[in-house]
């Protein structure tokens, strides 16, 4: 299939249902797109799975090629891309840039990574060859958020293409022009109907799900829409890659610089304004620093608010977010900082500091992905451990501490995918974890989620018996 890189339309047209985007920083029209339909859907998975025997019988090398050249359409793009995505989300545009900067090294990697993905040679007779192929699963669907767009979509595009599978693409309802415009930068790379982009609301990511012919999901997202994915690939075959939400917790012990802790926690807590799968989401920390601690977080989103702080993706967020702030505050939480929706247009909402926060508030059971620091103050380490180990989310979690024997409590008592010790953020590149319990299931990142794309096969080769003269 090499050189077959002539374009073939966006498969969507005018129907019933439209997605209308409005810029979360003023409330202005971003513009209208319509939904794919089930036609739409009906078409593009039958064609994905028409030009997969020839895309799967291509050579690594010429798939790695292929990425290549869409990296170099995503890197031509890229700052019409990163206005966009901040026109549509409130990304700020230098965080919008990083993103694309890192979805164009994410398919530059793969690019590299998919020829060296090699089988392994077993051990059997001494006169017989046995070894392991991967082969790529066929037709993949992926489900992306708007909290990253760029980065998160390449990743999985990337990993997906270069094992030999075909992409339908849905980019999240949120950031719909965003993964329009994304389609049109990456399709002309590959031959036509290898890479399809479908935009539209979770009616179209409903009939995605359900349409027969699908061979793996990959979706990154909320834990309920995930769980709707699983159960419906239950009844197809189809495998699912899930990297869902997150409930995850901060613990702070009694040996670390309180003011270090508070920017730790108020980088987790607020970067993004709390939009990111791993943010901070609830605070333990120890009674012995929990008056300096709170003093120092308190000032950390003081500073945020006081300067350009940008808003939540939109005022449908933003209502979830102050509403579990409300319960909190009505259930005996301390306000020591924001919580409140300030005055103007858009979807704004204040970094917020919480305390005495307890197990009864919503905003500690529940994924609240907004820029909310709910603190509650504890009597020891293994109080802080037990409350942060309870919840069926697993995701990730932090933990700032002196003490290695602490450490090593929280590393093996944390049932996350993720266990970051005196950082909130950061990590060796190419890492890549197992959600537990409802925040998803597979390897989403790194060289292991070339495997989740494919299938092993084990082939023995034996040698025949001499021929009798």
């Amino acid at each position: 299939m090499s050189g077959m890189t002539q374009e073939s339309p966006l498969l969507q047209v005018e129907g019933e249902r439209s997605i209308t985007i409005q810029d979360p920083r003023d409330g202005s029209d971003v513009g209208t797109l319509a939904c794919a339909d089930r036609e739409q859907v009906a078409l593009a998975v039958p064609l994905a799975r028409t030009v997969h025997p020839e895309w799967a019988a291509t050579s690594p090398a010429e798939r790695g090629a292929a990425l290549r050249r869409a990296a170099a359409a995503l890197r031509a793009g890229a700052q019409d891309l990163a206005e966009l995505n901040t026109r549509e989300t409130g990304k700020p545009l230098e965080d919008a840039l990083g993103g694309i900067e890192a979805g164009i090294s994410t398919l530059e990697q793969y690019a590299e990574l998919g020829p060296v993905h090699r089988g392994l040679s077993l051990r059997g007779a001494v006169l017989a060859t046995d070894y392991t192929v991967a082969e790529p699963r066929g037709v993949a669907v992926l489900l992306t958020p708007w909290n990253d767009p760029v980065a998160v979509a390449a990743g999985l595009i990337g990993a997906a293409l270069v094992t030999g599978n075909t992409v339908i693409h849905k980019p999240s309802e949120r950031c719909p022009h965003v993964g329009a415009l994304l389609g049109r930068l990456l399709q002309p790379a590959f031959p036509p109907g290898v890479f399809t982009t479908l935009t539209g609301d979770a009616g179209t990511g409903h009939l995605l799900t359900t349409e027969s012919g699908v061979d793996v999901f990959a979706h990154v997202g909320s834990s309920a829409t995930g769980a709707r994915i699983a159960r419906a690939a239950a009844l197809t075959g189809a495998h699912v890659i899930r990297e869902n939400g997150g409930n995850d917790p901060l613990l702070v012990d009694a040996d670390v610089d309180p003011v270090w802790a508070a920017g730790q926690a108020a980088l987790g807590a607020f970067a993004n304004s709390g939009q990111i799968c791993t943010s901070v989401e609830r605070i333990y920390v120890h009674r012995d620093i929990a008056e300096p601690f709170l003093a120092a977080l308190t000032e950390e989103a003081r500073s945020r608010n006081a300067g350009s702080f940008a808003p939540l993706v939109d005022r449908r967020m933003r209502r979830v977010v102050d509403e579990q702030v409300g319960e909190a505050l009505t259930l005996g939480a301390t306000c020591l900082e924001g919580g409140a929706v300030p005055d103007g247009p858009g979807a704004h909402y204040p970094a917020t500091v919480l305390t005495d926060c307890t197990e009864a508030m919503t905003l500690m059971t529940e994924e609240t992905f907004g820029p909310v620091a709910p603190v509650t103050v504890v009597d020891s380490f293994e109080d802080g451990l037990r409350l942060a180990a309870a919840g069926p989310y697993g995701l990730a979690a932090s933990v700032l501490t002196g003490s290695i024997a602490h450490a090593q409590q929280a590393i093996a008592g944390l049932s996350v995918g993720t266990v970051k010790v005196n950082a909130v953020f950061g990590g060796a590149p190419g890492g890549a974890a197992q959600p537990r319990g409802i925040s998803g299931a597979g390897f989403g990142y790194g060289p292991e989620l070339l495997d989740e794309f494919a299938l092993v096969k084990v082939v023995h080769i034996s040698t025949p018996p001499a021929r009798a003269h």
